[in-house]
């Protein structure tokens, strides 16, 4: 394989590792924010051990996030130099932006909070969570402001060689962020509820120490879960119907429609050639995908081949088109595990209100395994994401090809991807190790509280 291909598979490689720690503290810190309201608001020690207990995975979570993520940056400058020279005046504000404030400010009240429990009054230690979440919550919104300005560019002009920022507010009310940020946001949030009813439903299985701990703290993710899962569908749902107007060939990949369609169908099942270029086998929804993309059952979805046609005529000759199979399946992966999490939060909601969830004791084994699902639908969506975007790194601007290094040697690349692989690799183990065997033990003896109805 060339440099280019072995450059983008790294990169692909360090952020899926990475997202898998980011939506956890996305949606952990929230979680954890909101438990510690409770405890200072009542006084009730039930809140603070599930502050406590619930924070400390979160820590272990938030590390090694830290540790992936600084890895992303250095890429720019090593594999993507070209890309960095183009781009840096616009890309790197938002990122410096991103570290000097949110980052930091999450990190330094991070710290205060750890060591600030018997030393703070609880309103200023309330504080620095929140300003943790607040921190986690920007780092998010930052990234993701550099992240739609290479999917929907805006604010700029070409000079010299090099695109140039002409309006900072337009570059972070870019409409694209707008439906990303929430998007992405809401997707942490189902993390952490998800990751938070695994672990409860494992311990209420179990009727073990720390039980009250658990039974709240499932009542409480349960509600978290149905409005993240809930939500993160519907800002899914306006992000498509603003890709059909300024990523339109992505949203064809992503339902194999190879021709335009008045109304357009929508695909249930689609078998393609092993080139992925046409179609072998289908079964469609007719006028479905209108109705998606346009909220009638007539409007018109332009298809693959139209779509490669305007583009030769805007950009010149090329091949236009996404990697239809990854960007097909990679959608469905996300789509399906997120219909999935609504299913199980509104099952989970409806035991809740009955009373039941203890005595269900299936559904018990089956929600640890759940855990999986928000994993799944966050490396899915970003898949889908990105790699329906290419053959553009800056869509409409720049080629991925483009912005490859030009003096780093394949074999280089290739050795840093080993190395990044087997790092991260270990660090996912690592962080998994951590995490089951804290969340296993439960509550410590500091965090431990049976309330009445869980002590026999």
């Amino acid at each position: 394989m060339d440099a280019l291909t072995l450059a983008r598979l790294q990169f692909a490689a360090t952020t899926v590792y990475h997202f898998f720690f980011v939506p956890l503290t996305l949606g952990l810190s929230l979680l954890v924010a909101l438990m510690e309201t409770m405890y200072v608001r009542t006084g009730d020690d039930v809140y603070k051990q599930m502050t406590k207990f619930w924070g400390k995975l979160f820590l272990i979570n938030f590390a090694m996030g830290v540790v992936t993520g600084l890895v992303q940056e250095f890429q720019f400058g090593m594999n993507w130099s070209e890309y960095s020279r183009f781009v840096g005046d616009i890309f790197g504000v938002p990122l410096a932006i991103e570290a000097l404030l949110a980052f930091f400010l999450e990190s330094t009240f991070l710290g205060i909070w750890v060591f600030g429990w018997t030393v703070l009054p609880k309103g200023l230690h309330l504080l620095a969570i929140w300003l943790v979440a607040i921190g986690s919550t920007m780092s998010a919104f930052w990234i993701l402001v550099a992240n739609s300005w290479m999917q929907h560019p805006v604010a700029y002009v070409l000079r010299n060689g090099r695109a140039e920022m002409t309006d900072f507010w337009a570059l972070i009310t870019n409409p694209y962020v707008w439906v990303q940020f929430p998007h992405v946001l809401f997707a942490g949030m189902a993390t952490g509820a998800f990751f938070v009813l695994g672990i409860s439903a494992y311990h209420l299985r179990k009727s073990g120490n720390g039980h009250e701990v658990f039974r709240r703290s499932f009542n409480w993710a349960v509600v978290y879960a149905l409005v993240a899962s809930v939500m993160v569908a519907l800002m899914g749902h306006s992000q498509a119907q603003f890709l059909s107007d300024t990523q339109p060939m992505k949203l064809a990949a992503a339902e194999a429609l190879w021709e335009t369609e008045q109304p357009a169908s929508l695909s249930l099942l689609t078998i393609g050639t092993l080139s992925g270029r046409e179609e072998v086998f289908s079964i469609r929804l007719p006028a479905a995908m209108s109705l998606l993309t346009c909220d009638n059952l007539t409007c018109e979805v332009q298809g693959i081949h139209n779509l490669q046609a305007e583009y030769e005529q805007a950009y010149g000759p090329g091949y236009y088109v996404p990697p239809i199979p990854l960007t097909y399946w990679s959608f469905r992966g996300m789509l399906t595990a997120g219909v999935v999490m609504v299913l199980l939060s509104l099952f989970a909601l409806y035991l809740v209100l009955r009373r039941k969830v203890e005595k269900v004791r299936w559904f018990l084994y089956l929600l640890p395994w759940a855990m999986v699902l928000p994993y799944l639908a966050n490396s899915t969506g970003w898949m889908m994401a990105e790699v329906g975007r290419q053959p553009w790194i800056v869509f409409g601007v720049m080629l991925t090809e483009a912005g490859v290094s030009v003096v780093v040697s394949a074999g280089a690349v290739l050795l840093s991807l080993a190395v990044f692989t087997l790092l991260y690799g270990a660090l996912i183990v690592a962080d998994v190790y951590l995490l089951a065997k804290y969340a296993r033990k439960g509550p410590t003896e500091d965090e431990k509280v049976l309330a009445p109805a869980a002590v026999h």
